[in-house]
């Protein structure tokens, strides 16, 4: 990182994350592969349900709930995989 960086950098006040080896890389990615079968197990689980005359809306609501849950820990995962660009 040269002056210019740094300078741009506390300027800012962003803060770079420190380059994933590649061991980490392999686990990130196991982990969101992970997680989106069971994204895709609750969004299955929730057609499922909705399908059904008699649902029950609090299970429902409580299955979308962690379903979002899942969706965004997998975007956060997978922004560690892209390196840090300055805009």
């Amino acid at each position: 990182m040269g002056f210019a960086d740094s300078a741009v950098e506390g300027q800012f006040g962003v803060e770079k994350t420190p380059e994933l080896t590649e061991a980490e890389r392999t686990l990130l990615k196991q982990r969101i592969e992970q997680l989106t079968l069971e994204h895709r197990g609750l969004d299955d689980l929730i057609h499922q349900m909705s399908s059904t005359p008699y649902v029950d809306q609090l299970q429902l609501k409580r299955l979308k709930k962690q379903k979002l849950f899942l969706k965004d820990r997998i975007e956060r995962l997978k922004s560690q995989l892209l390196p840090d660009i300055l805009a």
